[in-house]
């Protein structure tokens, strides 16, 4: 009888001890979550509903002036993708970002190659590179806009003392999407800069010094050793590079307001001048979702052809 009662005492106490331990987990589990609540509340209230919101509106017909939200289908949806602005605009969108992006990667990493080098005077470049990444965008695009003005722009400027005429730089649509580009690779191109340096000395000196002795040239060792294992950080590039760029917004409402001619009209300001201007909230809406899908695809399917182009070190 006194082993029975004392093993029942055993179990009664290894169950407690067990719902303490329990309960102890998951007052811990809770108060790890609570740190998270703020990030979540944030998501939440400036991400997920908005885009919960957007969703509903795009099959309504709100213009913003009257509160009544009248259901109309997919009715924004077919006039939107039967609509030659649409392609026209994501045209000039995507335009627009193949060229940021290959010219902000590709600068990039000559810039990277070209200072990876530890002494104070290439700290001090690398520094005046990387600065315009802290400017803001509307600040930078003022900059260029006094630089690109036709009448007393710094540009013409130039030109002129090489004895050329002066360029409508703005107000020519062969040349005004080329300078947003041209601010965007400035602003852009000092942190991908950064990245690849930080990328080209984490790879390892044996594999140069191993490919040297085989005889290998210095190109060789870039295209065979440098350009694999930089591309794990050249796809982190390429990815956030390009949903940057498919939402270009202020350096267009700044300075073009997509014209002249609507050639530099992107897809964010088209769907802000709908919104704001037109009134066309419920359209409006409609665009925002269906850009938003195309980005989702778009980046997804990097993601898949990268499988077999992105090497990683061990």
């Amino acid at each position: 009888m006194k082993e029975t009662s004392s093993t029942n005492v055993n179990v009664q106490v290894q169950t407690i001890s067990k719902s303490k331990r329990a309960s102890s987990r998951m007052w811990d589990g809770l108060k790890d979550f609570s740190f998270a609540l703020p990030a979540l509340a944030f998501l939440v209230m400036f991400i997920y509903y908005p885009l919960v919101n957007s969703f509903y509106l795009s099959f309504t017909n709100w213009n913003m002036t009257k509160p009544v939200k009248q259901f109309v289908g997919l009715d924004n949806y077919e006039k939107l993708l039967t609509n030659e602005t649409f392609y026209n605009v994501l045209k000039i969108t995507f335009t627009y970002t193949i060229l940021d992006v290959v010219l902000t990667l590709g600068i990039g990493l000559l810039l990277a190659l070209l200072f990876n080098v530890s002494t104070r005077f290439f700290n001090f470049l690398r520094m005046l590179i990387f600065m315009p990444h802290y400017i803001s965008m509307v600040i930078v695009s003022m900059i260029f806009l006094w630089i690109f003005n036709a009448q007393y722009g710094l540009m013409n400027e130039v030109l002129e003392l090489f004895g050329m005429e002066k360029v409508q730089w703005l107000q020519n649509p062969r040349t005004a999407l080329w300078v947003l580009i041209v601010v965007s690779v400035w602003k852009g191109v000092g942190f991908a800069m950064i990245i690849f340096i930080a990328g080209l000395r984490s790879i390892p000196v044996e594999y140069y010094e191993a490919s040297s002795i085989d005889g290998a040239s210095k190109f060789h060792q870039f295209w065979s050793i440098t350009l694999p294992l930089l591309s794990p950080i050249t796809l982190f590039l390429v990815v956030t590079n390009f949903i940057s760029s498919m939402q270009v917004f202020q350096s267009v409402d700044i300075m073009t307001n997509g014209g002249p001619l609507e050639s530099t009209k992107a897809m964010v300001y088209w769907i802000y001048t709908m919104a704001f201007s037109e009134f066309k909230t419920g359209r409006a809406s409609a665009l925002v979702i269906i850009f938003f899908f195309i980005i989702v695809l778009l980046t997804m399917l990097q993601m898949y052809i990268s499988k077999k182009k992105v090497h990683y070190e061990g």
